[in-house]
């Protein structure tokens, strides 16, 4: 057996990412935060595939319930994590000068330092393990570009990206590889409650004219954790329908 840990396993894109780990093969352990019932329903989903599931409630952003919780994990699992896969990410919409630290804290708390934690947890306890495991990073396309009105969400995924690379750096030599999964414009609950036709407006600029969804998103990172990518690390993948690929262009298509 092999362990999988997803954070924010019941998010639209998490949910995603632990069946297809199960789907791969692996028992996965996912956090949530005051999501009990979506967690329940994730784990059952994943026993139906014919694996294991267990949940916590963790805040991403904790440097004590984060390694705690990697240690309950592995006790649970009987094994260190092989994989893990950093999707816990928050959000604020507000213009530089709108923004509160309070608001800039919590976003860097939960997308930085959540990432930054959860590695160092799970790395500790491959390495002790003697496990040559795989930590994908949930990265956006503001790793590339600046996004108006998301400044501190913007500089958490660069800083994400960065993270990415360094990580890669120093685990490298223990048999971890890191990489980044970088999503484009991806149909959840929350980009449809964001904007009237999310899909419609996003499509119009993307060059497969459509926007993702997030079982597009599942089979990069479930590349990042086979033996295909055994000798790929510290890059980042854009899952994004070729949008942050182009320049802005005046003329018309």
């Amino acid at each position: 057996m092999a362990l999988a840990v997803v954070t924010a396993g019941t998010s639209a894109i998490g949910r995603h990412l632990v069946t297809a780990l199960a789907g791969a093969g692996y028992d996965v352990a996912l956090t949530h935060l005051a999501s009990a019932e979506a967690a329940e329903t994730v784990c059952r989903q994943v026993e139906a595939l014919g694996r294991r599931a267990w949940a916590a409630e963790v805040d991403a952003g904790c440097e004590t319930a984060v390694p705690e919780f990697h240690a309950r994990a592995a006790d649970w699992a009987g094994e260190a994590p092989s994989v893990l896969v950093n999707n816990a990410g928050i959000q604020t919409w507000a213009s530089l000068l709108d923004l509160r630290a309070d608001q800039w804290d919590a976003v860097m708390r939960t997308n930085l330092r959540g990432t930054f934690l959860n590695t160092q947890a799970a790395a500790r306890l491959m390495i002790a393990g003697g496990v040559k495991g795989a930590v994908v990073n949930l990265g956006s396309g503001c790793n590339k570009l600046a996004f108006p009105k998301l400044v501190d969400y913007t500089t958490s995924k660069g800083g994400i990206e960065q993270f990415t690379k360094v990580a890669a750096s120093e685990l490298g030599p223990h048999g971890i590889r890191v990489n980044c999964v970088a999503p484009g414009a991806v149909a959840t609950e929350r980009t449809a409650a964001e904007a009237g036709d999310y899909a419609g407006t996003w499509s119009k600029v993307t060059p497969l004219r459509r926007v993702g969804t997030p079982a597009d998103i599942a089979g990069p990172v479930l590349f990042f954790c086979s033996p295909a990518a055994d000798f790929v690390t510290g890059q980042t993948l854009w899952v994004d329908g070729g949008v942050f690929s182009r320049a802005p262009w005046p003329y018309e298509d």
